[in-house]
């Protein structure tokens, strides 16, 4: 299995490290090769170059029965489409499976050549895994014959936490702080709510900016930035909120609302990519047009003033997590995938 460092930050990262805490592991011997991982350009030349080594040893003298390429956009499919093609070429089986938000648009702005070798990749792989019906209807308008099987993000599903009755309702955003998943509409929408409330940004990207922009606003004392937080204080900071708000201009499977339904908040999230596969407008939490901070405003307004519709969209959210997304579900159809690739 190639993939970013299990180190690193983002969705991509948080999958393989549950997968690797699955049977799935040890039954099917999962060697993982990280192809990827935060620093200087510099690092990352030597980490692919380590890893291309590292691949090149396991297809010859291993020869593994399949390798599963975890890939999204840009330079993640240029280094994934060369391991790719390697395994092609030894008659190695690839899965390859896609993360990418903005894959069309990375095909769409390419010349005609490279959509060419899109397409021949997608097309000759053993499977390609998409995250929901939705991306697997666009991946196969890009490539008509890949064998194109939707598979969704998995979550652990913790055991439901209390939340103390006469706390003020709390509503937290994970991810990059930056315009692509929304973070400045949403603390403009922010300014336009009454007192009472708190919310928590919480990721990398323009941290310090979110902060001025917060200061701009006079938001000190209702809205906090945090910078990127470890696995563990997520989980703690999702125990003790009630709303998460993503309102992103493109997303795949966003991990953060994976994870706040498994918490069973109520999820305020824009109606864009995957995100309408997972969140059932109405009944698991609201989606709102993407760019639209009064329609924002109008949805948290909602929800943090009605403590029972918060409830119950929380509810609502974490039942369909255990049922749809949990771990237990979703490495399981991967070691299906494994099984038809393999022959087993």
């Amino acid at each position: 299995m190639v993939s970013t460092s299990m180190r690193t930050r983002g969705g991509v990262a948080s999958y393989v490290r549950m997968l690797r805490g699955t049977p799935l592991w040890e039954r099917w011997l999962v060697e993982h090769i990280a192809s990827h991982r935060d620093g200087s350009r510099t690092v990352k030349v030597a980490v692919f170059a380590r890893a291309l080594g590292q691949y090149v040893v396991a297809l010859l003298l291993r020869r593994p029965d399949l390798v599963h390429l975890h890939m999204a956009s840009y330079g993640s499919f240029a280094r994934k489409a060369g391991l790719f093609w390697l395994a092609w070429a030894l008659r190695v089986p690839a899965v390859v499976h896609l993360h990418g938000a903005e894959f069309h648009l990375f095909h769409a702005g390419l010349p005609r050549p490279l959509r060419a070798v899109v397409r021949a990749t997608l097309t000759r792989a053993a499977v390609v895994v998409a995250l929901g019906d939705r991306w697997a209807r666009e991946l196969a308008l890009i490539a008509p014959a890949a064998r194109v099987v939707p598979v969704p993000n998995a979550v652990p599903v913790p055991v439901a936490a209390a939340r103390p009755p006469d706390a003020p309702p709390h509503a937290v955003f994970l991810g990059e702080i930056g315009e692509r998943k929304g973070a400045f509409v949403l603390i403009e929408a922010w300014a336009r709510l009454a007192p009472g409330t708190r919310l928590t940004l919480a990721g990398d990207g323009a941290v310090e900016r979110a902060r001025r922009v917060v200061a701009e606003h006079g938001l000190e004392g209702s809205v906090q930035v945090r910078s990127w937080l470890p696995p563990d204080q997520v989980g703690e900071l999702l125990a003790g909120a009630d709303v998460l708000v993503l309102p992103s201009r493109n997303e795949g499977q966003p991990m953060a609302v994976l994870e706040a339904m498994a918490h069973g908040l109520c999820v305020v999230a824009s109606e864009v990519g995957g995100i309408p596969e997972l969140v059932d407008d109405g009944r698991t939490g609201l989606l709102v047009p993407p760019d639209d901070v009064e329609a924002l405003a109008a949805a948290l307004r909602k929800v943090l003033a009605d403590a029972g519709l918060r409830a119950a969209l929380g509810a609502a959210a974490r039942e369909r997590a255990l049922r749809e997304f949990d771990v237990d579900v979703v490495w399981r159809r991967i070691d299906a995938i494994y099984q038809g690739v393999a022959g087993r």
